[in-house]
Parts: C-alpha cells; sequence; structure tokens
C-alpha cells in the first residue's frame, strides 16, 4: 500500500467561521478517530490530502500530531464543496495492529478484452470493492484481468479471488461486461431541455460540525 505523511494541527471544536477561516488558509478540517481513542479534532494541509481525496488508490496515512506523536490512518471519509470541488472535511481512521478494518478499495481493470478488439464497448460498473481485513492486508487496489472477457461475458464480485480478505460488497454485484455496440447506441437517453437538480454536497459518513 502506498504511503504519505502528513502534519496535524489540533484544534478545538469550531465554530463555522473558524473552520471557514481555516480553509482560506489552506487547511482542510479533519477529525482523528479510533477504537477506544477520543477523538482528535485537526486542520491539515489541503495540499497534502487532495491528492488521496482525488485517488483512486488506499493510502497509509502516518499522521504527525504536534504533541502527541504519529497515528497510522486511512482516509475514511470525505466532503466537497458542491461548487468549487475544494475538500471542506476529512475523517481519518486510525488503525490498530491485529484489528480488522472494513474499507473500500479501487478496482483497476487490466487488458483489453477480446470482444472489445471484436467491436463491442467495455462497460465498468463497480468501481470500488468493500473489503474487511487487517491494516497491513489493505490492497492499494483491485486487480481484475478483462482480457479473455467476449461479448455478452460479465465479471461479477464473486468471480474474485481475493486472499487475506473478507469481501462484504453483494457478491452477485456486476463489475465489468462487454456488451455489444448496438445495445449501448440504442440505450434511452434523458430528454433534451430537463432542469438538473441543485447539486448537493459530496458527503459520506459523519456530519461535520458546522452540521450538529
Amino acid at each position: 500500500m502506498a504511503q504519505v505523511t502528513i502534519s496535524g494541527i489540533k484544534r478545538e471544536l469550531s465554530t463555522k467561521g473558524y473552520l471557514t477561516k481555516l480553509r482560506q488558509k489552506g487547511y482542510v478540517p479533519a477529525v482523528y478517530y479510533a477504537h477506544g481513542e477520543d477523538n482528535i479534532f485537526l486542520a491539515i494541509p489541503e495540499s497534502k490530502v487532495k491528492p488521496i481525496v482525488f485517488s483512486s488508490e488506499t493510502y497509509l496515512i502516518n499522521l504527525e500530531i504536534e504533541g502527541v506523536g504519529t497515528k497510522s490512518c486511512i482516509l475514511k471519509e470525505f466532503q466537497l464543496d458542491p461548487v468549487t470541488d475544494k475538500i471542506i472535511h476529512v475523517d481519518l481512521h486510525g488503525l490498530k495492529a491485529g484489528e480488522k478494518i472494513t474499507v473500500e478499495v479501487a478496482v483497476h481493470l487490466v487488458g483489453t478484452p477480446i470482444g472489445v478488439k471484436e467491436g463491442g464497448l467495455l462497460q465498468h460498473s463497480l468501481h470500488k470493492i468493500e473489503i474487511e481485513c487487517l491494516p497491513n492486508e489493505i490492497p492499494d487496489k483491485i486487480d481484475v484481468d478483462v482480457s479473455k472477457l467476449k461479448i455478452g461475458d460479465s465479471i461479477h464480485v464473486k468471480d474474485l479471488n481475493l486472499s487475506g480478505v473478507k469481501v462484504l460488497t453483494n457478491p452477485d454485484t456486476t463489475i465489468v461486461t462487454v456488451i455489444h455496440k448496438a445495445i449501448h447506441e440504442a440505450a434511452p437517453t434523458e430528454a433534451a431541455g430537463t432542469e438538473q437538480a441543485e447539486p448537493e454536497v459530496i458527503q459520506k459518513g459523519k456530519k461535520t460540525e458546522e452540521e450538529e
């Protein structure tokens, strides 16, 4: 698994105005939490966390906290501004040796399907798989070989052979399919002129301080 070191500054549970000022200075409000430990509220540099948020890989974060020490963790949840896509909050889940963790790992397709060479289209439906495993067994990505797929063939979660981890995603979920090009072109599209819904904050997990 790829590793990165990030320095965090401790902060108190703060007002919306204070958190806004932190973001204006290039910091992202964050919270570190782990089983059996008190939550630690932090501010971390946006420049350091941005590559992790927008990466498809899972990173092991060595979080250096002044006055506390170094904590091993992973990025568990994040929130983005709906207009600017700036990161407005992240949750960091502490890792402990011997304690299993639930995490989503990106699916990486390998090879060119036979069906694509014959004129079909590759349809990648599932981009992340949820697993449970020990911290030292977290893969940075899950490789799926699609080179043997013909038109009409699919790969499902249950077809994967993952050692050392427990797969939590529904085994019948389709990861990838090679479809006929004609089927793709015949798929209905949204009517022109349909109004788009107001964008919402991309949010996973716990609410930020401003919402509580």
